[in-house]
């Protein structure tokens, strides 16, 4: 019986890369205009490059940058760079669709939810707030609490702690196969994969269930539940 289900939240609840390459792209185009040099194309694969290299939630890459760049930090193209990603940020962080539908099935159904996440605790509340979803969430788990990211054990055996349940009562839904099934299933914990919220073309995710949906996972849980026929 399921009792429980984490959620990554990035490519998860929210389409994340989406939101992630518009904003690159507007924070390129505020440094070039406060004088930044170099050609745009070639600028924002140096900073995507960056992100895949040191982690989509790397805080200081525009200071990295501009040191390479540079040999130093100026602080009107960081700023101007600043400015333009959070605009553009905030106007395009969405949810995937049926994800607050999902939701409000999960408290119906007396389902128990956290978030764990590898952003700052700062960002993913203020990412959860901003999008209505602290409604829904009481306690999240993030890599600051540990020192660790996934697909480390230890935030995930915290979430079983938060939610009040045993591995095998509980589902993880995320988007990253080597990071949120890998670590689930590390902790004892059933897997979901959000197929839809790939940006790796994986092939296998080795997870128990693939979903296509957000909404796919009530349907899992009533099944597991018995509250559908088999």
């Amino acid at each position: 019986m399921i009792k429980g289900v984490i959620f990554d939240i990035d490519n998860t609840l929210t389409d994340f890369m989406k939101m992630k390459l518009t904003a690159v792209d507007a924070a390129v185009e505020g440094m070039m205009d406060a004088g930044l040099p170099g050609a745009k194309d070639d600028l924002v694969k140096e900073f995507l490059d960056h992100y895949w290299k040191e982690g989509i939630e790397d805080q200081k890459i525009f200071d990295k940058i501009l040191k390479v760049k540079l040999g130093h930090i100026d602080y009107k193209i960081l700023a101007s760079g600043i400015l333009a990603y959070r605009r553009s940020k905030n106007g395009m962080m969405t949810l995937y669709p049926r994800v607050n539908q999902t939701l409000i099935e999960l408290m119906k159904l007396g389902i128990s939810r956290t978030v764990i996440s590898d952003a700052p605790k700062m960002e993913v509340w203020l990412r959860i707030v901003s999008l209505g979803l602290h409604h829904y969430f009481d306690e999240i788990i993030t890599s600051e609490d540990f020192g660790v990211k996934k697909p480390d054990p230890k935030p995930f055996r915290r979430a079983l702690e938060v939610l009040g349940t045993r591995g095998e009562e509980t589902l993880m839904i995320g988007d990253w196969p080597d990071r949120d099934i890998k670590g689930a299933k590390g902790a004892g914990i059933r897997t979901v994969w959000a197929k839809y919220g790939d940006t790796f073309g994986t092939k296998e995710s080795g997870a128990e269930f693939d979903i296509n949906d957000i909404y796919d996972v009530v349907g899992i849980i009533k099944k597991e539940n018995g509250l559908v026929a088999a």
